[in-house]
């Protein structure tokens, strides 16, 4: 896994509880209890309350959505990895294993940059930074993370011959995606891999020029670079707002 310059944007402030969503990919963003960073909250406060590390007041979290909401990117992990620093998580073996717990890339983001990641998510290796380009096209699909891994395991699992075994899964889940991986393919001349569970596609490089048409048809096209660390602490709101 690897993380990448496109970012989403926390601001915390004391008062009133919830979760609020803004920005171009807001739509469809959960602000109950099943939100990642509803649950990074919860997974704090109960460890608070068995004595490990300090209590928070009623904390209302505002995400300025700049990661497309089911694309596969990690947007709601990064948020929760986020909270949790904040909250002063750190990286210990016990902490990644809670955090992992409620989301299995959220303690991957907790640690960021480049690293191989095995268990349920919570066992990180950190690999050495590659400086790296790449151009990601993002379709107007969703796709669901949990769908996705069910048909993963009623295909027995991996049965992908490219870089990312949860492809197969993907595609039989939202065949779409097919005609999405052709037409990335036909315009830079090189087969996309798919970003987790999808819908993103991306290639190495930059081709925003050979890609940008794409955006007339839905799609969202970025060209985005590697960087050594997921998450920076959340702005904090003055009382005043």
């Amino acid at each position: 896994m690897v993380s990448l310059d496109l970012s989403d944007s926390i601001t915390i402030s004391a008062g009133e509880g919830g979760i609020t969503a803004s920005g171009p990919f807001a739509t469809g963003v959960p602000l109950d209890e099943t939100n990642l960073v509803a649950r990074a909250l919860a997974l704090h406060r109960g460890s608070a309350a068995a004595g490990r590390g300090k209590a928070l007041p009623e904390t209302h979290v505002a995400i300025s959505k700049q990661i497309p909401h089911g694309g596969g990117l990690g947007g709601g992990s990064t948020d929760a990895a986020a909270v949790l620093r904040w909250a002063g998580w750190g990286t210990t073996t016990h902490e990644l294993s809670q955090a992992a717990a409620i989301g299995a890339d959220i303690a991957f983001c907790m640690v960021g940059g480049r690293a191989r990641v095995s268990g349920i998510g919570e066992i990180v290796e950190s690999l050495p930074h590659l400086e790296r380009t790449v151009t990601l096209v993002v379709p107007p699909i969703r796709v669901s993370t949990p769908a996705v891994y069910r048909a993963w395991d009623d295909l027995g699992g991996p049965t992908s011959s490219g870089q990312n075994d949860l492809e197969s899964a993907a595609l039989s889940v939202e065949p779409r995606l097919t005609e999405w991986r052709e037409l990335i393919a036909a315009r830079v001349g090189m087969a996309p891999t798919l970003a987790g569970s999808g819908a993103t596609w991306f290639v190495e490089g930059e081709h925003q020029d050979a890609l940008g048409d794409l955006v007339d048809e839905g799609a969202l096209v970025v060209v985005s670079r590697t960087v050594r660390r997921a998450v920076a602490a959340p702005r904090i709101a003055s009382p005043s707002g």
